[in-house]
């Protein structure tokens, strides 16, 4: 059975903003925003699922957000983050052959809103130019808003609601997927200041989902005919789009498995206030 959780936006606002003012106690010597930088990030993003296994940078797409960080001491950073990517896949482009007679496709906007903890594998601190650079790595906890779409006759069609597997019909017992996801990002970097109230990083970063649907693809086929009966001709359109013999290769997609997705790229940081003079190691 598949699960999910509906997570109301008012706490994903309030646990953000949670986040950002958490800890500040660390920062007594030194004023709030001198401790404090906010990032614009630039970059790409691709998914590994059912419809690209292995892929790494494969279908890349353009990202980016904005970044905050505030400065518990030299070694750790508390982080929250706002990003918008892009992914998609398309049999067309596999290497395999039953994927191609597959034949499906996906596209999907998400936004991300996470937070978590940022750790420097050397004594660093914005402004600081004897402490001016660090290889990092972080976790966090997030929430992505999704929204699986495939092209039909020229036209994006919104997929969750058509029940492609039978989701919300008498089928099976799942219910429609959620849009919106809890992921965990995780990743490492490199940062480096280039003057005392700007830095320069690049980063690399993956996002485990909860979730086999940002593709739309999680398991079985079901009838056919009973799915059109139940969710109507373009369920059906968009469930079986195989080529040759229908259903020649098996099952629809690996149910064992979750879908994946990858930011990466550049961000410049800017100091919200002066540097102050104490410095926490």
């Amino acid at each position: 059975m598949f699960f999910y959780v509906v997570i109301p936006m008012n706490r994903v606002v309030l646990y953000f903003f949670v986040t950002l003012f958490a800890f500040s106690v660390f920062g007594q010597s030194e004023n709030f925003r001198s401790l404090s930088a906010l990032g614009m990030t630039g970059g790409g993003s691709y998914y590994i699922g059912d419809l690209n296994q292995y892929g790494h940078f494969k279908n890349t797409n353009l990202s980016g957000g904005l970044i905050y960080r505030y400065y518990v001491n030299s070694r750790l950073e508390l982080r929250a983050n706002f990003t918008y990517a892009h992914v998609n896949a398309d049999d067309a482009d596999s290497d395999i052959g039953i994927h191609q007679s597959r034949n499906l496709s996906f596209q999907s906007d998400i936004w991300e809103l996470g937070s978590g903890i940022e750790f420097n594998y050397l004594n660093y601190k914005l402004g600081d130019m004897k402490y001016f650079f660090t290889p990092y790595m972080f976790i966090e906890l997030g929430v992505s808003r999704i929204n699986p779409q495939a092209e039909y006759n020229g036209e994006l069609i919104d997929l969750q609601p058509l029940g492609t597997e039978g989701q919300g019909s008498s089928l099976n017992n799942k219910s429609p997927y959620s849009l919106t996801q809890m992921v965990i990002p995780f990743g490492v970097g490199f940062k480096i200041n280039i003057s005392k109230r700007i830095a320069f990083s690049v980063e690399y970063g993956l996002r485990k989902m909860f979730t086999d649907y940002l593709d739309d693809v999680g398991g079985s086929y079901v009838n056919t005919d009973e799915l059109l009966v139940e969710n109507g001709n373009l369920a059906v359109q968009l469930a079986d789009r195989s080529l040759g013999e229908t259903r020649a290769y098996g099952p629809r997609g690996n149910s064992a498995t979750k879908d994946w997705y990858s930011t990466f790229g550049a961000a410049l940081s800017f100091s919200l206030g002066k540097p102050g003079k104490c410095f926490y190691h």
